[in-house]
């Protein structure tokens, strides 16, 4: 139980360094460019989109969605929270500096790309046939295939 919770604070952390390594570059280079920022803010969802269908890929090759889903959501709440709520005070601002309208436009960004990177992790281990059910219905097709027939005796 304990692992599970180190996996999910460890998964939010990475999310959230993602967030202050884009903050971070967007203050240093692009401090009077908001175009710039924009992008490097768009790059940042991206990134995180992609690191989602990449841990969405790995554990969808091991165990079931039933098992993962609830960590990883957890894990990409956790990273949101402390990206919306803490990453501003990373760049000298609070987290309502721009209105309420660009603390929910964060908001749906995150939840938007955080929601297609894990859909197409997921949709990539399936159509590869590398997902769990898919891996559990090979062995069992396997199984039925090689066992003996049974003979029956009259």
């Amino acid at each position: 139980m304990r692992q599970r919770w180190v996996r999910i604070a460890l998964l939010a952390a990475a999310l959230f360094a993602i967030n202050v390594i884009a903050r971070v570059v967007s203050r240093i280079w692009f401090n009077d460019d908001d175009t710039a920022q924009n992008r490097v803010s768009l790059v940042m969802f991206a990134v995180i989109g992609i690191v989602l269908a990449v841990v969405t890929f790995v554990r969808a090759q091991r165990v079931p969605p039933s098992s993962w889903l609830p960590d990883l959501a957890a894990a990409a709440i956790g990273g949101m929270l402390l990206t919306i709520l803490v990453g501003p005070f990373v760049s000298g601002d609070s987290p309502f500096a721009a209105g309420a309208g660009n603390f929910f436009s964060q908001v749906w960004l995150y939840g938007g790309f955080a929601i297609v990177g894990t859909l197409l992790g997921y949709w990539i281990a399936t159509m590869l046939g590398r997902d769990y059910r898919s891996k559990s219905l090979a062995a069992f097709a396997k199984a039925k295939l090689t066992k003996p027939r049974r003979v029956v005796r009259r």
